[in-house]
């Protein structure tokens, strides 16, 4: 019997992968561990192999398709055998699969809507249109005002599914919402802000020219692969959350001279490559079990609080932005945080970074002050409820100690902190930004505490 390969589900949260490549073509014969294609998340990318020994009867997804996970990419089997059929007889637990046996339902059903309008045509008399529609079609294209009428559809006979609409949303300009709401016939161009097709536009009947080409050269450069699963992830966060973020300093005298100290100690103490942010991302570890409502998810209407620092560390990578988790960072010494996270940054720029190290984190810090930013607006890794943005180390007077008269300039790190405040308050937020400068300001009392 064919083997249908599914798109595995690299991590509980990720929802779809991308295929980046596919490294066999039908009718090549496979192994089991041959690897088909690579397909990569938001996160990283992964090789995925054929499952089963036979030859590849069908690709039912091109090079750069975004796929939802659990759901069919290709048929493995015997020469000659009917991968048509073998889709259309999968039920639960009818075919071989990569994730576990408890998905296998969802997995079939899947399947069974995965293959393409060229294989699966529309029965004879049925127009597409509402009717012949899934939910989730009408439901967004309802939203985009796009009408359905004379859409093409790939689910199972010529049904209307959401990729259908997606893929007709993207060869259409954007629209205003008001002229999302009118619906109707859109131009190719409109006179709005970016070329966006307004109200008036529809109203007027006539669309604008193409802009004058003697305006200069324009490049448009399509938003695909990781960079659009960022994009999604980042304006999710933005819609599903009431963003609010608060901005301090702490002084860095103590931290610098620590630095210092301990770079000049030599291989043996092992403290030799510790850095600042590793003394930052020590304190916040220390202070979090202290605040538990920083340390938290919101989800639906449920907030949970953990008694462990998941601590998760953004890493600027090739690829996009990538989040690592230091597992347990309230439990261990400075030395391992530090060796972890250069671990976690190694893997996540080296492509080498496994699902489970980029999922699951309780709060995040980000950190733009090697790049001289001094204050930012870091945004939430949800369902997290805050994220720490570590700013740039610069010079703020401050009133002189001693009894002489004025003031002198020390060193002070700036931090931003960006909450959702649907569940955390502005104050409990600033005295956690405070006791975070109070730490910093005293980071050799904190380590003597362990």
């Amino acid at each position: 019997m064919a083997h249908i390969l599914i798109m595995p589900r690299q991590g509980n949260t990720v929802e779809s992968c991308i295929i980046v490549d596919w490294k066999v073509k039908e009718g090549d014969p496979v192994s089991a561990d041959t690897t088909v294609c690579e397909v990569e998340t938001d996160k990283a990318a992964f090789d995925v192999p054929a499952g089963a020994d036979g030859s590849v009867l069908k690709i039912l997804h091109a090079a750069g398709d975004d796929v939802p996970v659990l759901e069919a990419i290709a048929v493995i089997g015997q020469a000659g055998e009917d991968w048509a059929a073998a889709l259309g007889k999968a039920g639960p637990g009818g075919a071989a699969s990569v994730p576990p046996a408890d998905t296998a339902p969802v997995q079939a059903s899947r399947a069974a809507e995965t293959v393409p309008a060229a294989v699966k045509a529309a029965p004879p008399g049925t127009a597409a249109g509402e009717g012949h529609a899934s939910p989730r079609a009408r439901n967004l294209a309802a939203k985009e005002g796009l009408p359905l009428a004379g859409l093409g559809g790939s689910g199972p006979g010529g049904r209307i599914i959401e990729r259908d609409v997606a893929a007709a949303l993207e060869q259409r300009p954007l629209l205003t919402a008001a002229a999302k709401a009118a619906g109707g016939a859109v131009p190719a161009a409109g006179s709005g802000l970016g070329g966006r097709v307004t109200l008036s536009d529809l109203a007027a009947g006539t669309f604008p020219a193409a802009a004058d080409a003697g305006e200069g050269a324009i490049a448009d450069t399509p938003i695909k692969g990781i960079r659009k699963l960022i994009a999604d992830r980042m304006y999710q966060s933005l819609a599903e959350s009431a963003q609010f973020t608060l901005n301090g300093s702490a002084s860095a005298v103590r931290m610098q001279e620590l630095r210092s100290r301990m770079k000049a100690s030599g291989e043996d103490l092992g403290l030799a490559k510790i850095t600042v942010n590793d003394l930052i991302l020590f304190a916040v570890s220390r202070l979090l079990p202290l605040f538990p409502f920083m340390n938290a998810h919101k989800t639906g209407d449920i907030l949970r609080t953990f008694e462990r620092v998941h601590l998760g560390v953004a890493v600027d990578t090739p690829k996009g932005l990538m989040v690592p988790v230091i597992r347990n960072a309230n439990l261990l010494p400075l030395r391992q945080i530090s060796s972890e996270a250069k671990r976690l940054a190694a893997a996540c720029q080296g492509g080498g970074v496994k699902p489970d190290e980029l999922s699951g984190s309780t709060f995040t810090v980000t950190n733009l002050g090697s790049l001289g930013v001094t204050s930012f607006t870091p945004v939430i890794n949800i369902p997290e409820v805050a994220i720490l943005g570590v700013c740039g180390i610069e010079l703020k007077p401050v009133e002189a100690r001693d009894d002489a008269c004025g003031v002198r300039f020390e060193p002070h790190i700036g931090f931003s902190l960006t909450i959702n405040h649907q569940v955390v308050d502005g104050a409990p937020a600033a005295r956690f930004l405070k006791a975070l400068g109070e730490a910093v300001a005293n980071i050799d009392l904190w380590l003597s505490r362990g």
